[in-house]
């Protein structure tokens, strides 16, 4: 319980209610799972998204402003998005005056391996 308290997203990826993190929001239709960050200061260079296995990687860091490391801006987040739910290589992203948009789709119901239909008689 203690993971869904750090990030929200992984709460979020997992069914339970999405958690409240400022600067985050998270939202999910049937179509997909929709993230937004904000992350002020830093440009689309500033920002990686990737994909590990099923866990979807965040990295932000502004370029070097001064000499201090304390005063840098970072960002880290790992989501766990199970890739029987979300089709894990349709990812898109976008970096916008300062806030990250990503939407991963999801594997429609139809198409997932998981499913198993039963006919009725």
């Amino acid at each position: 319980m203690d993971q869904f308290m750090e990030d929200p997203f992984l709460a979020a990826s997992r069914g339970v209610g999405a958690g409240s993190r400022r600067g985050w929001d998270v939202r999910e239709d049937n179509d997909a799972l929709y993230l937004r960050m904000d992350m002020p200061g830093l440009s689309k260079e500033d920002v990686k998204v990737s994909v590990e296995q099923s866990t979807l990687i965040i990295k932000g860091e502004a370029a070097k402003e001064t000499d201090n490391e304390d005063d840098r801006r970072r960002f880290s987040s790992r989501i766990d998005l199970p890739a029987n739910l979300y089709e894990l290589d349709s990812i898109k992203a976008e970096m916008k005056n300062g806030v990250l948009k990503v939407a991963v789709p999801k594997v429609k119901e139809e198409e997932r391996k998981d499913v198993k239909h039963v006919a009725v008689e």
